[in-house]
């Protein structure tokens, strides 16, 4: 295998930065206001179409830590981790339906004004910091660093080089706000989905070829099925099957996806309402439309999340088989790391094997991935520090040019930082889930604080404060207590007991009585056009067929 790109991958490359930077700049001049409007610079309000709202959410969800941590993950545990991809479809029409009345009614445009609109300024405060950390150590972060260590395995560059550039082309277009992000964001996609199917097809053909007869991809599918019938199934039991874990050793593959325990104690559910609704970066691209543009938007995101699999899980399938038939000495040493084997190396190195000019594209389509999901979140990174903590505890009084401009300086700092902890990430055995299992600690608390806000009149706000501090501290008793216990379940429990907590601290606080802080709701919110309905249908029965096959 030879490390690098060719020229005519860099041209291609060059070929898509040009667009992108090209059309970022005529949405910034040509787009919308010239002023330094906040609003606008934030959320861009009323600017984004349904499908640049989808594209853009898509573009900030998918990024490295699929194509690399979540194959990665499909190479250690096979199909079943189309889970993530497939539930947040559904999640996303539920959020859909009936988050967004509720932020779009309320005016609401970040998650911390709904803790202080719903409870008080004091969990606002609290959650500000901690949604900022959080966003900045983890996501940020894992997204830096899985993106540098793909192209570093490309490119045959350093990782500090190739997070170095990530994070500069982030930044120039995270700079024009969210105007520039969310329509470049349509570039990205495109890019994404395109030189990510393309992977796909050549990952299979490749492996038709170097396994099977070499008579095309559909071989390639069958030689899935065929070897690595293990890694088939949506579903696991306690004890099924082990899987390298990325140090050294192996992991009941049930710890990490525990079957249909996941559904029914809902650790799953916590897991992408949470993500999908509760999420700054996520549901920002909806605050600043109208709610048939925003629901229409999340429904064409919906779609497209179905797409996923195909795109990040089916690559890692063909890794695993390839590795596991010694079908190329390059793939073998390049997915075994100083003896170890490290799930998250298999896209990288696949990318590596593909043809030239081919691999140009993947190359483009990974870029796109990556820096459009960094822009995404450091923008709400921005958005939360500027509107919940700078202009309430240092400058009430800024100007919209100053608004701006502070928001600006937020982006570097938070890009400045996530670059000097990025390289730490090395000491994690397995990205994806290095993600989702430190997000788990405060998940269930936070779903609970929301949909009780939401739908309970009776909540109050200490029972909210209670919730989010006995997340954090239930979800370290029982990892530290019980760490064999799969932490989607963890999360499922630690959820409901959050949930029954908040309950009884209200009924006791309340004496009976709503909360004079309680959202007005009204069942008009929640209805839907036909249209809508028509394709909730089709996504849902998407995911049953998907399910009913590979269960």
């Amino acid at each position: 295998m030879k490390l690098g790109l060719e020229t005519l991958d860099y041209l291609i490359f060059l070929v898509y930065f040009v667009i992108v930077a090209t059309y970022g700049y005529w949405v910034y001049k040509n787009k919308g206001k010239q002023t330094a409007d906040s609003k606008d610079f934030f959320l861009a309000e009323g600017s984004l179409t349904w499908w640049a709202i989808g594209a853009s959410l898509i573009a900030s969800n998918i990024s490295a830590e699929q194509f690399i941590g979540m194959s990665g993950q499909a190479f250690q545990l096979g199909l079943a981790i189309s889970v993530y991809e497939l539930l947040g479809g559904v999640s996303l029409i539920i959020v859909a339906v009936y988050f967004l009345p509720m932020y779009l009614n309320n005016k609401i445009f970040t998650m911390p004004q709904f803790l202080a609109k719903r409870y008080d300024t004091r969990l606002a405060t609290i959650m500000a910091v901690f949604w900022l950390f959080l966003y900045i150590t983890v996501n940020l972060t894992s997204i830096i660093y899985l993106g540098a260590l793909s192209l570093e395995k490309m490119t045959g560059f350093g990782f500090m080089p190739c997070a170095f550039f990530l994070t500069i082309f982030a930044i120039v277009i995270t700079l024009g706000g969210m105007k520039v992000i969310g329509y470049t964001d349509v570039i990205q996609v495109v890019c994404l989905v395109i030189g990510g199917l393309a992977t796909t097809y050549l990952a299979l053909d490749l492996l038709s070829n170097r396994v099977g007869s070499g008579s095309g991809v559909l071989e390639g599918l069958s030689l899935i099925k065929e070897k690595a019938d293990s890694h088939l199934h949506m579903m696991f039991s306690p004890g099924q099957y082990s899987v390298h874990d990325g140090k050294g050793g192996f992991i009941d593959a049930y710890q990490q996806l525990p079957g249909i325990m996941m559904f029914v104690i809902g650790g799953q559910w916590v897991n992408n309402l949470n993500y999908f609704g509760c999420n700054q970066y996520i549901t920002q691209r909806a605050l600043g439309a109208d709610l048939k543009t925003a629901r229409n938007g999340l429904l064409f995101a919906s779609g497209l999340k179905m797409l996923m699999p195909f795109i990040v899980v089916l690559p890692g399938l063909a890794a695993y088989v390839l590795f596991q038939e010694n079908a190329d000495p390059a793939i073998v040493n390049g997915i075994t790391q100083n003896g170890i084997v490290k799930p998250d190396n298999a896209y990288p190195v696949l990318l590596n094997i593909l043809p030239t000019g081919l691999k140009g594209l993947a190359f483009a389509a990974l870029t796109a991935a990556i820096v459009a999901s960094l822009a995404g979140k450091a923008n709400s990174i921005s958005t939360i520090y500027v509107l919940d903590i700078h202009q309430k505890f240092f400058n009430k009084n800024m100007s919209e040019k100053q608004t701006v401009r502070t928001g600006r300086i937020a982006i570097l700092v938070s890009f400045a930082l996530a670059l000097l902890i990025s390289p730490l990430l090395a000491n994690f055995g397995q990205a994806f889930e290095y993600i989702q299992v430190y997000t788990g600690y405060i998940s269930p608390g936070i779903l609970s604080i929301f949909l009780l806000g939401f739908f309970w009149k009776k909540t109050t706000a200490n029972s909210a404060l209670v919730s989010a501090i006995l997340s954090i501290v239930l979800s370290s008793l029982i990892a530290y207590v019980w760490p064999e216990f799969p932490f989607m379940n963890r999360m499922g429990v630690v959820f409901w007991i959050c949930a029954l907590v908040m309950i009884a601290i209200s009924l006791i606080e309340s004496k009976g009585k709503e909360s004079s802080n309680a959202f007005v709701v009204n069942k008009d919110w929640f209805k839907v056009t036909p249209e809508f309905r028509y394709g909730t249908i089709a996504i849902i029965a998407v995911f049953c067929i998907i399910y009913y096959i590979f269960w």
